[in-house]
């Protein structure tokens, strides 16, 4: 797993809404949680294990759900974008900022 997250996090993009985030699920991990950046340059993907198993959308759901919690917003202001059926996936999450949401990811993985 390469790519770093000092810099521009090409992961991370601003929106008029709040922030999209790319993302690389790794569904039926034993437990959920950010690993770190998966890619390298335009590709660069934040990686994210799921507990939930990639059946039925569950996976889907347990990424909306953590993204929320992770950032102190209500489900309804994570969205998923594109990636329905696929591991890279793009999120849209409401209300948060370019620079707090950096700033979380780096606390948790280091830059």
């Amino acid at each position: 797993m390469r790519g770093g997250v000092g810099g521009s996090a090409v992961w991370l993009r601003a929106v008029p809404a709040g922030v999209t985030l790319a993302v690389r699920a790794q569904p039926g991990a034993k437990k959920t949680a950010i690993v770190g950046v998966y890619g390298e340059g335009d590709r660069a993907q934040l990686k994210i294990q799921i507990h939930a198993p990639p059946i039925e959308g569950r996976a889907n759901v347990a990424l909306i759900k953590f993204l929320a919690e992770f950032f102190s917003l209500s489900r309804k202001n994570v969205e998923l974008v594109s990636g329905e059926s696929s591991r890279s996936k793009v999120f849209l999450v409401r209300g948060a900022s370019e620079a707090e949401a950096k700033a979380r990811v780096d606390a948790l993985i280091g830059s």
